[in-house]
């Protein structure tokens, strides 16, 4: 049972983990691989409304997608893009990224194979790791704009969709403690952590939500 005041810290984080950019028109959309096959949904409406001329799908398998997604992220986004009217001709894959670092470093390099020119990128991830891989594009590609996107979902709406808020709750303290280590790392860029997040944070992580959270010795391990 998750207590009323750990759903109330989680929404601290969910909120913050937010961009809330508008989207608009950018060269290409990379759907970000994860557990989650409403990144492929979202990628794929973006696409429908003429927000990217072609879509990247990025990821390989991690434990927790492995039984889910057995051919790989990438494949399965593509064909749930597929199912959802995408043209294939319009759908670039990189199956072999097993972190967030892979998945930006390999799809700089499948664009650049294929030739589609990038100034701005419309970056496709859960919800609660906008901030997070915005943090890392500004870091390892920052020749580029990036406008971050997710579904438009609230938290208990999300955590119904996926069935395990538990889960779902330790990911959210995952993604928090990587937008503050990842910097030291080199991997990202620094972001603000206003003192109520970082309370709820810690409450949260003295309540258990920490099956996410990295060892001190991983700099970026497999993607969810």
């Amino acid at each position: 049972m998750i207590s009323a005041q750990a759903w109330a810290d989680a929404q601290l984080l969910w909120d913050y983990h937010r961009m809330h950019h508008a989207p608009r028109p950018c060269s290409v959309a990379v759907g970000l691989g994860s557990h989650d096959l409403g990144v492929a949904d979202v990628t794929a409406e973006l696409y429908r409304q003429g927000m990217a001329p072609v879509i990247v799908f990025t990821g390989s398998t991690s434990p927790t997608t492995r039984a889910r997604m057995p051919r790989g992220e990438a494949v399965h986004y593509r064909e749930r893009a597929l199912q959802l009217g995408v043209p294939d001709s319009a759908v670039l894959l990189e199956p072999r990224a097993t972190n967030t670092g892979e998945n930006i470093e390999f799809t700089k390099s499948v664009l650049a194979e294929t030739g589609v020119e990038v100034s701005s990128v419309l970056l496709v991830s859960k919800p609660y790791e906008e901030r997070r891989s915005y943090a890392m594009m500004r870091k390892l590609w920052d020749e580029v704009e990036v406008v971050c996107a997710s579904t438009p979902m609230g938290l208990g709406e999300y955590t119904d969709s996926i069935g395990d808020p538990h889960m779902v709750i330790d990911m959210i303290v995952g993604a928090l403690q990587r937008v503050l280590a990842f910097p030291g790392r080199g991997l990202a860029i620094e972001q603000d952590v206003p003192g109520t997040v970082m309370a709820a944070y810690e409450r949260l992580c003295a309540e258990g939500f920490t099956s996410r959270l990295l060892p001190a010795d991983v700099a970026d391990p497999p993607s969810a």
